[in-house]
Parts: C-alpha cells; sequence; structure tokens
C-alpha cells in the first residue's frame, strides 16, 4: 500500500510538473547545460522520485522530495538526498523559480556535470550555486574543483571556483583561490572551456615546470598562460623571476619580462650547472 500510495504521489508531481515545465525559459539555448528547468533540447516535463516520500505544500507552492531523491528532465537530471522546487503563478502559468538540492548533490547533463554538498539554483537569474568541502564542475576533459564553493553562471557561460580552486586538463594544472572558467558550445553542442582566470596565490604545474604569480589568463586552446606579479618559474633547480611572463604550456616556451612600473626591477635568473 505505502508502495501504491508513493507511486500516486509521484504520478501526482509529474503531472502537475507538466504545466511548470512547458512555460520556463522558452528563449533559452537548446544546448545540453545543466539547468534541469529548460532539459536541453528535449524539454518534456520535470520527473520525480524520491524513496521517503513526496510533499506537496500547495498554499507554499513548494514540492519537496526525500530520501534518494531524483529530478529528471530530457537528458538533464538533480539527484540529492533532498530536492525542493518552488514555484508561482504568474498570469495564469505556474513558474518554477528556485530549485534546491541537500546532501550528495550530482547534476548531470549529456555535456556537462557538477558535484557538491548543497546547491540552489535561481532560474530566474540562471545561477546555480553548489557549496561543500569538495565541489567539483566537470566539462569535457576540463575538471574544476574548490572546497569553498563553485558558481555556475548559465547566462554568462562561467564556472567560478572559490576556495583553493583546482583546474586540471590532461597532464597541466592550474591552481588559484578563485578561477573563473569562460566556456562556449561548439556546433555538435559540447561544451569547451575557453579561457580561465586565475586570482591569488597562482600555481601553474606542468611536467617540467612550477610557475607562480599573483594573477594568470590562461587561454585553454592554445595553452598559453599569461601571467602578472612576482613571476617566478622553476625547472628543476633553474630559477627564473620577474613581474610578467607569457608561457605556453604546449611547447614549453616561456618569456619572462621585467617591470613596467619604473621601479627598474629586471628579470633575474639563477642557473645551477649539473653536478659531475
Amino acid at each position: 500500500m505505502i508502495c501504491n500510495m508513493r507511486s500516486a504521489l509521484q504520478m501526482v508531481l509529474t503531472v502537475s510538473l507538466v504545466i511548470l515545465s512547458t512555460v520556463i525559459l522558452t528563449h533559452q539555448s537548446e544546448a545540453q547545460s545543466l539547468n534541469i528547468t529548460s532539459g536541453g533540447a528535449d524539454g518534456g516535463p520535470v520527473e520525480i522520485l524520491a524513496d521517503d516520500g513526496i510533499e506537496w505544500q500547495q498554499d507554499e507552492s513548494i514540492f519537496i522530495a526525500r530520501g534518494n531523491a531524483l529530478a529528471t528532465r530530457g537528458e538533464v537530471n538533480v539527484r540529492a538526498d533532498l530536492l525542493r522546487a518552488y514555484y508561482y503563478d504568474n498570469a495564469g502559468s505556474t513558474e518554477i523559480w528556485r530549485m534546491d538540492a541537500e546532501g550528495s548533490v550530482v547534476i548531470r547533463s549529456p555535456t556537462e556535470s557538477a558535484f557538491g554538498d548543497m546547491g540552489v539554483y535561481d532560474v530566474l537569474k540562471g545561477v546555480l550555486v553548489l557549496t561543500g568541502k569538495n565541489v567539483k564542475f566537470v566539462a569535457g576533459a576540463d575538471i574544476i574543483t574548490a572546497k569553498q564553493q563553485l558558481e555556475y553562471w548559465e547566462k554568462k557561460q562561467m564556472a567560478v571556483a572559490r576556495g583553493d580552486a583546482v583546474a586540471v586538463q590532461g597532464d597541466k594544472t592550474l591552481k588559484a583561490d578563485v578561477l573563473a572558467a569562460h566556456f562556449i558550445r561548439d556546433g555538435s553542442g559540447e561544451t569547451v572551456v575557453q579561457r580561465i582566470d586565475a586570482y591569488d596565490n597562482v600555481l601553474i604545474i606542468t611536467t617540467t615546470d612550477n610557475i607562480t604569480a599573483d594573477r594568470g589568463v590562461y587561454d585553454v586552446p592554445n595553452g598559453v598562460a599569461n601571467l602578472t606579479g612576482n613571476v617566478r618559474l622553476k625547472r628543476g633547480q633553474n630559477v627564473l623571476t620577474g613581474c610578467r611572463a607569457k608561457v605556453n604550456l604546449n611547447t614549453n616556451v616561456s618569456k619572462l619580462f621585467s617591470c613596467e612600473d619604473g621601479s627598474g626591477t629586471r628579470v633575474q635568473g639563477v642557473l645551477q650547472p649539473e653536478n659531475n
């Protein structure tokens, strides 16, 4: 009987959300983003399943799903211990304006995925905020992690990682206090990271070099990092320092430059001969 009641609740929720989903964000791109309310190219209703039941607070305009909750629309799905969907009436149409996820949050589309302890998605602004000790955003071969917060700005096509942020692509690693990844979607709908801005305590690690700076801008397709502020490049026992640098991570060619602030600080290199 309990199973039958749960199935009935799920059916009611699914039928109700058919109305909700048909009027939400129809102006957005059909690319497969992490926005479950647009549902990618497939659209259709939002379906929610939960092991421990679904609660519909009609006066508060909230749906609450508890226990291994799963919300699916098209090829986008959100999984968490608890899901809340907030909605409102707009001139006779019903629209979801916010979705909260708590506990072991996983959001997936065919081209992107994100992980965290808690998540809040503001539908109207197109902003997803994930918090937790190990938040993560994955797009193709690019993996971005942080230990504080991850913001996914759908309309700006940007992901911002805060707190010991790390971006990994193959054998290249970029670390900083804050990383802002700017991405595009190519003709096939795949998410491609084009640029990563790094702020404070920047560190680049490759198979041959360790490079530190105050700030960096990494051109991902070309493998070129432009670094500024207290640049230090270490390769083996050799160390170069300067005010700014242009580093090609694909060719391992680095150019360091002196300061242009009138301080007269020049590029400095310390080269250690090999021991015989």
